[in-house]
């Protein structure tokens, strides 16, 4: 059977037990750890960023690099200017682990995305302790009340959010919040198919003082320049940039194409 949002939902508060019996720990952990750089906070403007994946594999798109090295893959993007590095730390359903995050975040000093299925503000702790910048927050797994109470711990926590919609309803509730960063994701969580004409409409709809990133569905140039156009500050990319023997070459083409703004 397809795997469901439901399910991985499911899965990470299965989760939540074992860390609430961390608690204590994990909270000395994320004030005693180092300082990463804010996200993005080394982005030129005039060009689009990249939040470049650590990804080994998906749901969708099944196994795209088993043997993936989380650090050597995160050197070259930082190598060919990735504003951003998001690694992917979900085990069950995506082989990540926080692990992956620590190693990266002692490797390159590129600020960094917990890239999970937030639920609760302890996976935020653990971000924080891990060496994050930022966590990813999706609006179709949080109601709005709740996505408000953990946009506010992150940043109490000196992090930032990426919060994430899929359709125009979506993004009307990410609106509601002081997000900064809003990312459009062309893959419907639900069933796992992309839309990207749909998704990139939205894009024009974000108002100029919030940054957008584009999500999902971009594996060339021609896809990335496409979301630019469509009104994209940045672009997160994932299972081309995993799945390539060489990730540098597209990831020095991206870091360069020019940003059209809305």
């Amino acid at each position: 059977m397809p795997t469901t949002l439901a399910q991985i939902l499911a899965s990470t508060r299965a989760g939540f037990p074992a860390l609430q019996a961390r608690r204590r720990e994990l909270e000395r952990r994320a004030a005693e750890a180092p300082r990463r750089p804010a996200f993005l906070s080394g982005w030129d403007r005039r060009r689009l960023a990249l939040v470049a994946e650590v990804k080994r594999r998906s749901p969708s798109a099944g196994t795209i690099s088993a043997g993936l090295d989380p650090v050597a893959h995160a050197r070259t993007y930082a190598a060919a200017g990735a504003s951003a590095i998001s690694v992917l730390t979900d085990g069950p359903f995506f082989g990540g682990s926080l692990a992956d995050l620590e190693l990266v975040a002692a490797a390159v000093p590129v600020p960094l995305l917990r890239k999970d299925f937030i639920l609760d503000e302890l996976q935020i702790l653990e971000a924080r302790a891990a060496g994050a910048s930022a966590v990813l927050l999706i609006v179709r797994a949080l109601p709005l009340p709740r996505l408000r109470e953990l946009l506010a711990f992150t940043r109490d926590l000196g992090l930032e959010a990426l919060v994430e919609a899929h359709d125009a309803a979506e993004l009307a509730l990410a609106l509601e919040t002081n997000a900064r960063y809003l990312g459009v994701n062309s893959r419907n969580l639900d069933t796992f198919a992309i839309d990207v004409d749909a998704a990139w409409a939205l894009l024009a709809t974000i108002p100029p003082d919030r940054v957008a990133i584009a999500e999902s569905g971009m594996a060339s140039e021609a896809d990335v320049r496409k979301a630019a156009v469509a009104g994209a500050d940045g672009v997160l990319i994932g299972t081309a940039l995993s799945g390539a023997a060489d990730p540098s070459g597209l990831a020095r083409t991206v870091s360069s194409l020019p940003r059209t703004g809305r």
